[in-house]
């Protein structure tokens, strides 16, 4: 067998540091190059046993660059602001090989180029233009009136975390004078607003045989311009996820070379997706993957490079977050009351970077947090998220919003209760009941098969997509609502046949019984919505182990009431039993 590759880095901060991980776990020799000996990822994987360390010195610098590329088999990158020229002479020089191409790391080193070249290739982006070298405000107000106000103005190289980013409101020469000189001396161009509902990504795996593989996209939510929380995976409606992993496995086939790329992009309140950018590297918004997926980020980079067959990418839990862990001061006490704060936390994972200085602002670790549901999920990132320094109830309520009310719906349900008309209500309230015994969150609309068709579909189609579980729908009469739904989401649908002023419901429960081949409705007795409760519960109780603990101990204490009604009966005989419980 041929000897291992040796993999270099370029880069020894945190996702260098969460590259040695995997590397350990499978014997993959690699050696650092950044200024310190004791960086992030220096700490935690020592060097090739034939090398006397990682090197010390700037992973910019072309001598370093070069003297690492003499040492390893393959040299890749955690951050992409490194010398694109030195890596494409070394790798033709035939030194080592260079993974991703060094052609697309100078491509996404200019901002401009990338959405141009995005952009010829059939990408959809936000409308831009250049503009030129040390830009009057001549110049800026005249492609203001190419793109319109209000108008980003962006750094072309050199910019992360909203460094490069400029908004401009007015074209007014304090407004631009403002802009141009925040954003200093760098080229810059212009980008068309872009009114975004959320931010989204997608981390795409790509192997040099050109096999490309995706993550579940993910909800990105800054604060600051800085990521603070990623929400796996994207809810939505029924192709949301879809469409955004499609755009994005498509905008990394048009890159040349292997990794991991981070793909950003933009959700329009028309339900469009927008490429706003990609990393050609470990990306923040899939740090989740280390614990929530099968395979993470940073193993799947390293498959990729090194030619080892690609990772899975799909999820091990339902739900998922991610919470940055950010420096407030200089001090490290508040990441240490962070840190300890979700060590209490149930399916917390926490993850410091090894950093010996904070600052404000600066990337000191972060939190993941895996979960059985949405809801699950909600209350692990309320706890989290309130031992944040600038916690705020306000931008915490908007991520993670508080529970409800009583009478009122959770804002991430497990199931869903639907009915045609408010006068089903009576009989469906049973099934709230049972619902808040077992702590199920659960949603209760109208909505009409019959009345507003439109609203029934749209909740049908997102209810999966929104993490949804099971619908119970109530209906009287021709009682078509729980078939109509069911044939519009792939999720269990329990009719509960509503008993009208005529048939006594007999005719609700044949029509829901009587369903076509291919789509199957449940149902349970007339007006018996506690039954249907009781069934959702128990298909709950299918991938959450607590729902079927709880459901098992519901039924025994029914069978222990029956018993002690049998005990009663033997002791007092049956004329006293009528009197004195039956009576009762």
């Amino acid at each position: 067998m041929a000897p291992q590759k040796t993999v270099g880095i370029l880069g020894g901060g945190q996702l260098g540091r969460m590259l040695t991980h995997p590397a350990a776990l499978l014997g993959i020799p690699l050696l650092i190059l950044d200024s310190g000996l004791y960086t992030p990822a220096k700490q935690t994987l020592l060097p090739p046993e034939d090398h006397s360390g990682h090197l010390d010195g700037p992973f910019t610098s072309e001598s370093h660059i070069r003297d690492l590329a003499k040492k390893c088999d393959i040299l890749t990158v955690e951050i992409e602001h490194v010398n694109a020229d030195v890596l494409e002479a070394v790798e033709k020089e035939g030194l080592c090989e260079v993974q991703p191409s060094p052609s697309t790391i100078r491509l996404i080193q200019d901002k401009y180029q990338q959405k141009k070249y995005l952009s010829e290739k059939g990408i959809p982006v936000a409308p831009f233009d250049e503009l030129p070298l040390n830009p009057t405000e001549q110049d800026v107000k005249a492609i203001v009136g190419k793109l319109g106000l209000p108008v980003m103005l962006k750094a072309k190289t050199l910019a992360y975390d909203g460094r490069g980013n400029s908004p401009l409101q007015s074209t007014s020469s304090e407004d631009i004078n403002k802009s141009l000189e925040f954003l200093g001396d760098r080229p810059l161009y212009a980008e068309g607003w872009a009114p975004f509902v959320n931010e989204v990504a997608v981390m795409v795996v790509r192997n040099k045989e050109g096999q490309v593989k995706s993550y579940d996209a993910v909800e990105t939510i800054h604060r600051e311009s800085i990521l603070r929380v990623c929400l796996a995976p994207l809810r939505g409606e029924k192709d949301l996820n879809h469409r955004a992993r499609e755009l994005a496995e498509k905008a990394v086939g048009q890159l040349e070379g292997a990794g991991i790329f981070g793909v950003e992009m933009f959700l329009m309140p028309d339900g469009s997706l927008l490429l706003n950018e990609i990393a050609p590297r470990p990306h923040n918004s899939g740090h989740h993957t280390i614990e929530a997926c099968h395979t993470s980020q940073f193993e799947n980079h390293l498959r990729a490079i090194l030619s080892l067959p690609l990772g899975s990418t799909e999820l091990r839990v339902p739900s998922a977050a991610m919470v940055n862990i950010l420096g407030s001061s200089s001090s490290m006490e508040p990441i240490e009351s962070m840190r300890d704060n979700a060590l209490t936390v149930p399916g917390a994972a926490v993850h410091l970077y090894g950093k010996k200085e904070s600052r404000k602002a600066r990337k000191m670790g972060h939190i993941t947090l895996t979960a059985q549901s949405d809801a699950e999920l909600n209350e692990y990132l309320r706890t989290v998220l309130f031992a944040q320094p600038d916690a705020a109830d306000e931008w915490i309520d908007k991520i993670a919003p508080p529970p409800p009310s009583q009478s009122h719906s959770h804002k991430k349900p497990l199931v869903g209760i639907i009915m045609g008309s408010d006068s089903d209500l009576p009989v469906m309230l049973p099934a709230t009941k049972i619902l808040d015994q077992f702590g199920i969150p659960y949603e209760l609309t109208i909505t009409s098969a019959h009345r507003t068709p439109e609203r029934m579909v749209k909740y049908a189609k997102s209810a999966a997509h929104r993490g949804l579980r099971a619908i119970i729908a109530g209906a009287g009469g021709a009682a078509h609502l729980p078939g109509m739904v069911a044939s519009e989401t792939s999720l269990p649908v329990i009719g509960v046949p509503v008993k009208a002023s005529v048939l006594d419901g007999v005719d609700s429960l044949y029509s829901i019984v009587q369903m076509p081949r291919g789509i199957p409705c449940a149902t349970t007795g007339i007006n018996n919505s506690t039954n249907a409760a009781l069934l959702a519960i128990r298909i709950l109780g299918t991938s959450i182990p607590n729902y079927q603990v709880a459901i098992e101990e519901y039924s025994r204490k029914l069978e222990n009431e029956v018993l002690d009604k049998c005990e009663k009966l033997e002791e007092i005989g049956w004329a006293g039993y009528v009197k004195d419980v039956l009576k009762k």
